[in-house]
């Protein structure tokens, strides 16, 4: 099959951050109808009923290894099941500025990963581009949260704990969706992670399931779960492990900035919230580190990490 062309893969990576943005952003109604595991087996279950002509291994494609099933098992573990629980119970405990700047240290530590573990060689241009993503979302969080200063400081550290366990957990999935691109293609790993992602959370969905009144959700809560689960499951994983079949982890892991950028847009755009001048900086700051993450040119690279 044909690589696909740079440019290409980069637009990949932007949409699905920026879809995992919108949908992060407009699960809120969706969280407050559904306990979440029986949310998380709906997303699986109606994610996997979608996929399953993409489950078929392609004619040219080489048999699993178990290596391979262990990093799918992984992938879906920590990028799918571990990083939503972490997520749902750090914001529980925290607020949802300390949460935006937490999480705007997603890029930093998936180029650190990439460095450590596949070895890939990080440019001085793609730090600098790390430093303009996190400071640019941090701002926006900042200035997002000016009157939530006397919440913030009562904010628990174990909060913060698990939310940056969920950094790490997008990192992991960042790194190991690199490593699977070797030797699968981006719609079977897609489809074999939601399985995974289906088996684990089947026990307590069953669970929640039987004591849930599904004769009270209104029709529009079905459609957003439908759109949820869809674009969860399905059409942001597959951007994303499209793209990273192309682009090394280290460059990739800059595009996890458009994730919060994606879910202020969305706030702005579908829910009403407004955007002033400091806002609007840090979203253009923000962006000015993938602009550098993405433009071609010759930039000295930092020496890889020593076996």
């Amino acid at each position: 099959m044909q690589a696909l062309p740079r440019s290409l893969a980069l637009l990949c990576l932007a949409a699905s951050m920026l879809l995992v943005g919108s949908y992060v952003a407009l699960t809120k109604p969706l969280a407050l109808v559904f306990p979440v595991m029986l949310l998380a087996w709906l997303r699986f279950g109606i994610g996997g009923g979608a996929m399953l002509h993409w489950l078929r291994k392609p004619a040219g494609e080489p048999p699993m290894t178990p290596r391979t099933r262990w990093l799918l098992f992984l992938e879906s573990f920590f990028g799918n099941f571990l990083f939503t629980l972490c997520m749902i119970a750090g914001m529980r405990l925290t607020t949802a500025v300390a949460a935006s700047v937490i999480m705007a240290s997603i890029p930093a530590v998936v180029a650190v990963l990439g460095w450590l573990i596949l070895r890939e060689r990080m440019t001085l241009r793609i730090l600098l581009s790390i430093l303009c993503a996190v400071g640019g979302v941090a701002l926006l969080a900042l200035a997002r949260g000016n009157g939530a200063a006397n919440a913030s400081a009562q904010s628990s550290w174990l909060g913060y704990v698990l939310l940056f366990a969920a950094v790490v957990c997008e990192a992991s999935y960042s790194i190991i969706g690199k490593l699977l691109t070797a030797s699968l293609s981006p719609r079977r790993i897609t489809a074999l992670i939601n399985l995974w992602g289906l088996a684990l959370s089947t026990p307590l969905g069953l669970y929640a399931a039987w004591q849930f009144d599904f004769g009270a959700v209104p029709p529009s809560i079905w459609l957003l779960l439908l759109f949820y689960a869809l674009a969860a499951c399905m059409g942001s994983v597959w951007l994303w492990m499209t793209g990273l079949k192309v682009i090394p982890a280290s460059q990739a892991g800059v595009f996890t900035v458009m994730l919060p950028v994606g879910t202020a847009l969305t706030g702005v755009l579908a829910l009403g919230e407004t955007l002033n001048a400091m806002q609007g900086l840090a979203l253009g700051i923000a962006l000015l580190g993938v602009l550098m993450a993405t433009l071609p040119g010759r930039t000295q690279a930092l020496p890889p990490v020593s076996s």
